[in-house]
């Protein structure tokens, strides 16, 4: 058998190559620091009751012509829903707002304008919510404490900005995508499809959607849905805490 020899000088660079790589390690494990864990947003996608109940909600900044019949129809139904407006709508809309709020339906903070609030810093996500509150508690006789980000855009910063006013943001489970305007069919489909307990199902005031109403309020009905507004949805059962894991 053939033995191979290194030259003295290629044993000493592989050496030295291998102290200046244990010499490395050493240095990134004794400085080496985690990164430092920011908090994430914390929307609210789902309720909290365990029970077969669903949070309807309905943003509203246009289509007030459609309004009236989703109305009758949540009448018909017993159902109780939420309607995130924003205040520039409900200054055009008074008497409209105020049949919503008279009929037990929730109304809830949608923004002072439909801007995107991905754009505002934190101070500004809180006064824009809280100008909405003036306007729409000064209609209603009720103030706000949910609110929903137009175009469901939600950031660090807008999370901040709605914790630092005690506000709870918004968003949803089952989305309808019914501001796209497809057929009453599918928009039926999308919320059977993937409805569940404490479920939160995002709406818009369309044609489309007052068409889809009598047959998904029908058909939630029969499989024992209670439909009801966002404070209840996120209200534990009877007997438990916000703070009980089951």
């Amino acid at each position: 058998m053939k033995i191979y020899y290194f030259p003295r000088s290629n044993v000493k660079i592989v050496a030295l190559l291998g102290l200046v790589l244990i010499a490395a390690i050493g240095f990134a494990l004794t400085y080496y620091q985690a990164p430092v864990m920011v908090s994430q947003p914390n929307p609210i996608y789902q309720g909290i009751t365990g029970q077969k109940n669903v949070a309807l909600t309905v943003n509203v900044d246009w289509g007030e012509e459609f309004i009236p019949a989703m109305l009758d129809e949540f009448k018909k139904n017993n159902a109780k829903v939420t309607f995130f407006v924003t205040a520039k709508w409900a200054e055009k809309n008074t008497e409209l707002l105020k049949r919503m709020a008279k009929e037990g339906h929730s109304i809830q903070n949608h923004g002072y304008k439909h801007c995107h609030f991905n754009t505002l810093s934190s101070t500004q996500t809180a006064e824009e919510i809280k100008k909405a509150d003036k306007v729409i508690s000064a209609i209603t006789g009720k103030k706000t404490g949910y609110f929903a980000s137009p175009y469901g855009e939600f950031n660090q910063s807008i999370v901040d900005g709605v914790n630092s006013i005690n506000y709870k943001m918004i968003m949803w489970s089952v989305d309808t995508i019914d501001w796209q305007r497809p057929s009453p069919y599918i928009i039926v489909n999308r919320v059977m499809n993937k409805i569940h307990n404490d479920a939160i199902v995002l709406m818009h005031p369309t044609e489309p959607t007052v068409k889809a109403l009598p047959d998904m309020l029908k058909q939630l009905k029969e499989q024992n849905y209670s439909m009801v507004t966002i404070d209840k949805i996120l209200s534990p059962p009877a007997g438990k805490s916000v703070n009980d894991k089951k």
